[in-house]
């Protein structure tokens, strides 16, 4: 993602090794604290929440910094330098929830930085769940938030002048050009550049409690207003914390039909891992759908009450980070369907 949608530098991370070592088709049981995230993104984004479940910090408070480390990033798929909608505007959308179920949220909101933080406050300090576009703006202001310039990063007004040529929008994947690591795509451009994507995390911090938080720019070259799954609690984010936690990534269309995190959710609750869970949702996609199925992806991860993570997708291509005591840099290739 330092190009743009090309993918982090693991030396900057120190874990040079990651690649050879470390990459596995498994889940793993009983960790706790324990810290999940999408993407390989999701690596950096671990260090930071780790900086806090590992001093017995409140999961809520780790998922919140994990994903700001990626907002703050003008070089990557989410935030402010992502790509912008169909009219050249960046809009961003998050959504936060805590072990009590306290959820917030926001959508189409622009120029601010950190919508993560502002879900938060619209979950902690209003009656509400979810603000969008123009009033959210408000509120993140009214709060402190700085407004940023309104101005595309140098990656994304490339990547938009080389869209405007066609303006085509096609929701789906280029499966043979497929890099096989990090954000799949709707559509892969001229630019070389993927049209996407999401961070999702989730956590279970010392004393057994979970949180979760999603954050998006959504799909390249939308329609001026289009929202996805990301800020739609049960869609792209949904915390039990008598059960477990799921995030999801890729077409929000698709997950929101199926409610998916919450679907996810509640596969565990009847008994399933959180691998046999996320792979169950998908099936729910490929069954209403066999042919759409076959030309998008759709991720989910989740965690369960007992640390136990896993994670299953659309097509090849998905993997995830993961972040818990002696293993703290673990990245994993997600199962596919496909």
């Amino acid at each position: 993602m330092i190009q743009r949608r090309s993918f982090i530098q693991l030396s900057t991370l120190g874990i040079s090794s990651l690649m050879s070592s470390k990459i596995f088709r498994a889940e793993k049981a009983g960790q706790k604290p324990i810290v999940v995230a999408t993407w390989k993104e999701g690596l950096r984004a671990n260090k930071a929440a780790w900086e806090i479940l590992n001093k017995n910090g409140r999961a809520l408070d780790a998922v919140e910094a994990g994903v700001m480390v990626t907002e703050n990033s003008i070089n990557c798929c989410v935030g402010l330098g992502a790509n912008p909608d169909r009219d050249g505007i960046v809009t961003l959308d998050a959504s936060i929830m805590d072990e009590n179920g306290n959820a917030g949220c926001v959508a189409a909101i622009e120029r601010i930085k950190h919508p993560i933080s502002v879900a938060r406050r619209v979950m902690e300090k209003t009656p509400h769940v979810m603000l969008v576009g123009e009033g959210a703006q408000k509120f993140a202001v009214s709060e402190g938030f700085p407004l940023e310039e309104q101005k595309l990063s140098e990656g994304a007004e490339k990547s938009y002048k080389e869209w405007l040529k066609e303006s085509k929008y096609q929701p789906v994947i280029n499966i043979e050009n497929a890099s096989g690591h990090g954000p799949f795509a709707p559509a892969r451009f001229n630019s070389g550049e993927w049209n996407h994507d999401t961070i999702g995390m989730i956590a279970l911090d010392a004393k057994g409690n979970l949180s979760g938080s999603c954050t998006t720019s959504g799909m390249g070259f939308k329609m001026r207003g289009r929202v996805g799954d990301s800020p739609i609690i049960g869609a792209g984010l949904f915390v039990d914390n008598e059960v477990g936690a799921a995030t999801a990534t890729g077409l929000g269309e698709e997950v929101i039909k199926i409610c998916g995190t919450h679907l996810v959710v509640e596969f565990m609750r009847q008994g399933l891992s959180p691998a046999a869970a996320c792979k169950k949702a998908v099936e729910r996609i490929v069954k209403k759908d066999p042919v759409k199925a076959k030309e998008n992806q759709v991720g989910f991860i989740a965690i369960n009450k007992s640390g136990e993570y896993g994670g299953f997708c659309l097509q090849k291509g998905f993997d995830y980070a993961v972040c818990y005591a002696g293993q703290p840099d673990l990245l994993i290739n997600s199962k596919s369907w496909y």
